[in-house]
């Protein structure tokens, strides 16, 4: 069975730094895409930064030059460092395991509070 459980959320001031983890459990890791969502209530779930099987990596939105995704296959687990934290970067982030035509995964969320 797969899971996706993320940590590492928090409250943290403006300009402060966290960063998110998320393990994989089911044996699909290695072969999957790998993403960080984030969702703000009322909003529109959007995508922060994704990397492939291969290690391509990309940024979209207000992520560009702040945030950074990187995965380790052999724990199962990618990560999301979050430098230069704004109050609009609070949201719920999810984490996503995808492959094409193939499975869609998605983790329960952790919550990223950022005060000003």
């Amino acid at each position: 069975q797969v899971q996706l459980a993320e940590s590492g959320g928090g409250l943290v001031q403006a300009g402060g730094s966290l960063r998110l983890s998320c393990v994989v459990s089911g044996s699909i890791f290695s072969r999957s895409v790998m993403a960080w969502y984030r969702q703000v209530p009322g909003k529109q779930r959007e995508l922060v930064a994704k990397i492939t099987s291969g290690g391509s990596i990309n940024y979209f939105g207000s992520a560009k030059g702040r945030f950074s995704i990187s995965r380790d296959n052999a724990k199962d687990t990618v990560y999301l460092q979050m430098n230069s934290l704004q109050p609009e970067d609070t949201a719920v982030y999810y984490c996503n395991a995808w492959r094409w035509n193939d499975y869609d995964y998605w983790g329960k969320g952790t919550l990223v509070t950022v005060s000003s």
